[in-house]
């Protein structure tokens, strides 16, 4: 397909670096893509960032068939801009496309449509440390049709947005609550899917948990309430005995790239890296038996999130003396070397945009 270029007439200015927030400022340009039935995926067009004009009936309103992806472009030191495993977000974008009967997308033009609207909006993408271009790809329903059927059509569209640290906290330990009162997500759902419902499906106890001062909510499983699954916005890590333990992908759990990424890097490191079932209690065991040696989540977004507190029922833990734990450490210093190309990437992670 040939991807057609309307360049915006007025640019907008660019926010200082050291104040870019998250989400917040979006570039001069988006890239849009159609699909109907007849016709297939088409049209692919870069053209001015600009609203969305739907009519009220438009079944994604209505029933939230709607799927996206987070990933960033970085600038490194010699200015080039390079992508991090942005193939497998792709990858993960038509798996949750199949989870909420979606059409697929082709990934070699996804990877090139993606590329021709980083090379036209290069300059927003931020140099100072910490900083990056935030990727939003998102595909929605269009189908004007009130009814519980998939869509005949859809919009696949990728915004951009400069953007600084995800936490306000920088790279420090945060706070995070366990609950038990809430479920997000049951195996044989859209738990491993990136759709919109199980963000919607967090807000509530996420709320719950900035009223009692933690900054997000760690996931039990949806059935027996005692196994961990994930944070709000990431994946969970321990340290447990000198093990690296993450909770075993199973229908319910994300499969984060920055979380396997995490597990690559430790066994090429040569460290113990599992993936199995880990029950709350477990965790809570292994702090009482002076075992809990960290805990850390993983994101596009935070990269690396050291956890400092822990709170599950009327129990609360300090792990780490609330200091940053070495493999967290070394995990972030690794993957943020390789994504502004200031380290080796051993793995092949890295895809240079120019």
């Amino acid at each position: 397909m040939q991807i057609t270029v309307k360049r915006a007439e007025q640019l907008k200015p660019h926010p200082p670096e050291d104040k870019l927030g998250f989400g917040i400022n979006f570039t001069d340009h988006m890239l849009n893509l159609d699909y109907d039935t007849a016709s297939g995926w088409h049209s692919p067009r870069i053209e001015p960032y600009a609203p969305i004009v739907m009519d009220p009936s438009t079944m994604v309103l209505h029933y939230g068939q709607a799927v996206f992806e987070g990933l960033k472009a970085y600038r490194t030191q010699g200015g080039e801009i390079q992508l991090f495993r942005a193939r497998d977000n792709i990858a993960r974008l038509n798996r949750s496309c199949r989870a909420l009967c979606i059409p697929e997308l082709d990934p070699d033009f996804l990877m090139t449509s993606l590329k021709e609207l980083l090379r036209l909006e290069q300059a927003w993408v931020p140099g100072a440390p910490q900083t990056s271009l935030y990727i939003r790809p998102t595909v929605i329903a269009t189908d004007n049709f009130l009814g519980v059927r998939a869509s005949d059509t859809y919009r696949y569209f990728v915004i951009l947005s400069p953007v600084g640290a995800y936490y306000a906290e920088g790279f420090n330990p945060i706070k995070i609550w366990v609950t038990r009162r809430h479920v997000r997500a049951v195996r044989g759902g859209l738990g491993e899917a990136k759709t919109p419902a199980n963000y919607a499906a967090s807000l509530y106890a996420g709320e719950d948990a900035h009223k009692h001062g933690y900054t997000q909510v760690l996931w039990l499983d949806g059935v027996e309430q005692k196994y961990v699954e994930e944070v709000g916005s990431m994946n969970i890590f321990f340290v447990i005995d000198d093990e690296i333990l993450t909770p075993a992908l199973n229908g319910s759990i994300l499969p984060g790239i920055t979380r396997d990424s995490v597990l690559q890097l430790a066994r090429h490191w040569g460290l113990k890296a599992a993936e199995r079932d880990i029950t709350i209690d477990e965790v809570m065991q292994a702090h009482s038996d002076g075992k809990l040696q960290e805990v850390f989540g993983s994101g596009t977004a935070a990269v690396i999130s050291p956890v400092g507190e822990l709170k599950y029922d009327d129990q609360q833990i300090t792990i780490g003396q609330g200091r940053v734990g070495p493999v967290a450490q070394r995990l972030f210093d690794a993957i943020t070397a390789i994504q502004y190309g200031k380290g080796d990437d051993p793995l092949g992670w890295v895809e240079k945009i120019n």
